[in-house]
């Protein structure tokens, strides 16, 4: 009979997180609320937006009060980001990544930089999971190979994280395989869920709630009218310092900074994982420049990239599927000229600015451990702030 009640428990806890999931989903974005911002977004206005590009989340929320390590309470998660859909493990894309802080981990990396190959999901989670995460991956692929072992012999994951431990019981190792899986298989195209949902659930941003965010860019054709999309799991920089469409609304905005009655609160606390997805065909050492121009997206927003922060990015091109056949021959790929590249490397800058605001106002206010609590950066107050300096859109004026 306990056994039937823990099960009704679980399922009502499961429907509820759906729920909630959804209800963020319907959440006014940026864009909604008429903060300006350069460029053209694709029809999602996310990285999906990139053919092929599919993003699955598992949101872990559970329990209140004090903390109690290994029991909660829980506010904590998985992002998962598949390249070229359910086919990531046996068709490769080329990529580059960057470190534009290096105080945070993603795996695989040497082997990105090494072979110019992402070989499968990169995945997204806090700090203390990586190793779960970086397990649960390759034995996804192992079953997912089915009779069909080819690349299921050996594998290096990408997995990103970023510290979620203000507000979640990081020490409780709550991400499990089986939560892993639930956001690998759920990955689908479409609208993507942000605020603080998956590997973004527990994140703190600029001093308000952070987590998931994303936003994409379609270049005009003379620019070769490629799309590129960002997602981000923003955790990073401090409430003084952030800048929405160039004002300082941190300044503007009176909120409890979360980690104010620590010594070191004028420290960074946090880091930001940016993926960034494109259709255009690109060769690694391109992509590696593609991300590094994330660095300049963050810094629209105010980011010093401080000592303590993780700021690193992956970018990678659905371009090319052909590009790592093994045959035993040479292939054909097909690349931008570098001279062509400044429209990508401004959707790149563009698309980073607006995904890190939409994941802040996707969010939620949030109390986690031993009552510690985070406010969501207001939505009234900002398009006041904003509108004092003349920097809302003119439909947003009316």
């Amino acid at each position: 009979m306990m056994r039937q009640s823990a099960l009704v428990s679980f399922v009502l806890l499961a429907l509820a997180a759906t729920v909630a999931v959804a209800a963020d989903a319907r959440h006014e974005r940026a864009r909604d609320l008429g903060i300006p911002f350069d460029g053209t977004p694709g029809p999602l206005n996310a990285i999906t937006d990139v053919q092929g590009v599919l993003v699955g989340q598992t949101t872990l929320i559970e329990g209140d009060g004090k903390l109690v390590v290994g029991k909660g309470p829980v506010r904590t998660g998985v992002t998962a980001v598949l390249p070229r859909g359910k086919d990531s493990i046996r068709q490769f894309s080329y990529a580059g990544w960057f470190s534009q802080n290096g105080n945070g981990e993603m795996t695989g990396t040497t082997w990105v930089d090494e072979s110019g190959f992402l070989e499968g999901p990169v995945m997204i989670t806090n700090t203390h999971s990586v190793g779960v995460v970086r397990d649960a991956v390759i034995a996804w692929r192992v079953k997912q190979g089915g009779e069909d072992q080819t690349g299921a012999w050996w594998s290096l994951p990408v997995v990103a994280e970023t510290w979620d431990g203000w507000l979640n019981d990081i020490n409780g190792f709550h991400v499990k395989p089986e939560h892993v899986f639930q956001a690998l298989d759920s990955a689908r195209s479409g609208p993507v869920e942000e605020g603080a949902v998956g590997g973004g659930t527990g994140m703190i941003c600029n001093g308000f709630k952070g987590g998931i965010g994303t936003s994409s860019r379609k270049l005009a054709d003379k620019d070769g009218g490629y799309t590129l999309g960002v997602l981000v799991q923003c955790n990073y920089g401090l409430r003084a310092n952030l800048r929405i469409a160039g004002i300082p609304v941190g300044r503007e905005i009176e909120s409890e900074d979360p980690y104010a009655f620590q010594p070191s609160f004028s420290a960074e606390h946090g880091s930001i994982i940016v993926v960034v997805a494109t259709d255009a065909p690109l060769l690694p050492h391109q992509l590696k420049r593609i991300a590094r121009r994330v660095s300049l997206g963050l810094g629209r927003e105010g980011s010093i990239s401080g000592n303590g922060s993780g700021d690193i990015f992956i970018a990678f091109s659905t371009a090319n599927p052909g590009a790592s056949e093994n045959d035993h021959g040479p292939v054909t790929v097909r690349m931008v000229p570098n001279d062509s590249m400044d429209g990508l490397f401004a959707a790149t800058v563009q698309a980073t600015e607006e995904a890190i605001v939409n994941a802040m106002l996707g969010a939620h206010d949030m109390t986690g451990i031993d009552g510690h609590h985070v406010r969501a950066l207001p939505h009234d107050e900002l398009r006041k702030v904003l509108a004092r300096y003349n920097r809302l859109t003119d439909k947003a004026r009316r």
